[in-house]
């Protein structure tokens, strides 16, 4: 599937991961978009959670493949599968204001064409898969 999806010229995979070490949490994102050199993405913060920070990578990702023109469908790879479901969960929750930010970059990227599509793939570190 990955590489059928990196062959086609109007998908975008994002692969994010992050960490806390010594209260500074690490978020990375690198972006595959056809044509275009893999663009990585990387922010440290300090005094958040875990899923804040899963969260934010997310939403790099998103932004970054949401932004290209011909992109139609995004697939976000990512460790933290339960973090991506707090996007689409409608209650209130701490990482809320995380969850609203993304979902207006995907707003936006739906708003360009109904058929858009966006999918997120769980791949846990322990399989040392390298686009992760």
């Amino acid at each position: 599937m990955v590489i059928e999806s990196l062959s086609s010229l109007s998908t975008a995979i994002t692969t994010t991961d992050a960490s806390i070490k010594n209260n500074i949490a690490t978020s990375i994102s690198h972006t595959h978009i056809p044509n275009k050199p893999l663009s990585r993405t990387i922010h440290h913060s300090a005094f958040v959670t875990s899923t804040e920070v899963e969260l934010f990578a997310i939403r790099c990702g998103i932004n970054q493949a949401s932004s290209v023109d011909n992109i139609s469908k995004i697939i976000i790879v990512t460790d933290s599968i339960h973090v991506a479901r707090k996007i689409f969960d409608p209650s209130s929750h701490p990482c809320q204001i995380h969850a609203v930010a993304i979902l207006e970059e995907l707003c936006l990227f739906f708003s360009k064409n109904s058929a858009n599509l966006i999918e997120f793939w769980e791949c846990p570190n322990r399989l040392n898969w390298h686009l992760h």
